[in-house]
């Protein structure tokens, strides 16, 4: 029997007993996450419906960022957006006054507003189908970084309540461009996501945080996380890929005579970083991203390496087959 709740608050205490019960298992983590969302959307659905009526169009209601590679850790923001199938101010008005309802459910239930915006509650990412294609049309041609970091931001888009094919029609839209570019794009994507903050020294020694709060400790977000994420992103999108998930895109390229086998490593690998990372007792957004080198045993500090590097090799990997096809 499915979960009926009345209010933001019985969702939070919801959540506040039951997170204990999935923490420990990134899938089950990432469903609860998708349940929880879901929740909130209705209860949100649900007031506007009574203030403004049904929705005017179909529409699809999706997740960004970690939520939509279905990456969240225990604790996560807010990156969602929303596509509806008519244009007109009646719609624009309606689904914005949604999305701007949705953000303040999900803040009400632990979910941080998103620092940059990337919200329903946001014009930006909140549009009819025509004027999405516009606005990725108009990204793509303006060539700059904050347009190429809302294009990889949009291409982790995941739909978990509406119409899918809606969304879908976007993503084509976008990997045909990508395809007719003759790879120029896919290398300003890459341009955008070459850092990679070095951890381990030249004698294979870590090199941790040395002040402040996270003193002793390692960022495996930027370290090792985003090395994995974003170097299988750029290779899915040259492929064709609209799988989201960092594992399904793995699997995806793994069917490809030219990625085979050292698709599967990686994957293992990946697989490894995201159990890393549910051992985190951090009680806040952002410390949930380091990891403290004195709580690992000597073991799992090499397996940590050993993540860490594979994930370089992998970078260096789509690096040259993106520049290959520049």
């Amino acid at each position: 029997m499915e979960k009926t709740f009345r209010s933001y608050a019985e969702v939070k205490h919801w959540r506040d007993k039951q997170i204990v019960r999935v923490k420990f298992d990134h899938v089950q983590l990432n469903r609860f996450h998708d349940e929880l969302i879901q929740h909130v959307y209705r209860i949100a659905s649900a007031k506007v419906q009574r203030e403004k009526g049904f929705p005017p169009s179909s529409f699809a209601f999706f997740l960004m960022g970690s939520g939509g590679r279905f990456e969240q850790a225990l604790i996560s923001d807010q990156d969602h957006g929303m596509v509806y199938s008519e244009k007109s101010k009646q719609a624009a008005a309606y689904f914005q006054h949604l999305g701007e309802e949705v953000s303040l459910g999900l803040e009400a239930v632990g979910y941080l507003r998103c620092d940059g915006g990337v919200m329903s509650s946001n014009p930006k990412w909140c549009k009819s189908v025509e004027e999405w294609e516009e606005q990725l049309k108009g990204w793509m041609r303006e060539d700059c970084l904050s347009s190429i970091r809302e294009l990889l931001i949009f291409c982790d888009a995941r739909v978990i309540i509406g119409e899918k094919n809606v969304l879908l029609k976007l993503k084509r839209l976008l990997l045909e461009d990508l395809k007719k570019n003759n790879g120029y794009l896919l290398c300003r994507m890459l341009e955008n996501t070459m850092h990679v903050p070095k951890v381990i020294g030249p004698i294979g020694q870590f090199l941790p945080e040395t002040h402040g709060v996270h003193a002793g400790a390692i960022n495996i977000k930027q370290t090792a996380f985003f090395t994995y994420v974003n170097s299988v992103r750029l290779l899915a999108l040259k492929e064709g890929i609209v799988e989201t998930p960092t594992i399904e895109r793995l699997e995806r390229l793994s069917e490809k005579r030219a990625y085979g086998y050292r698709m599967n490593s990686y994957k293992a690998s990946f697989q490894q970083l995201l159990a890393f990372r549910l051992q985190s007792e951090a009680i806040d957004y952002d410390s949930m991203h380091y990891l403290s080198l004195d709580k690992l045993t000597k073991t799992e500090k090499i397996e940590l390496k050993q993540i860490i590097k594979e994930g370089i090799r992998l970078f260096k990997f789509a690096k040259r087959v993106i520049e290959e096809g520049c």
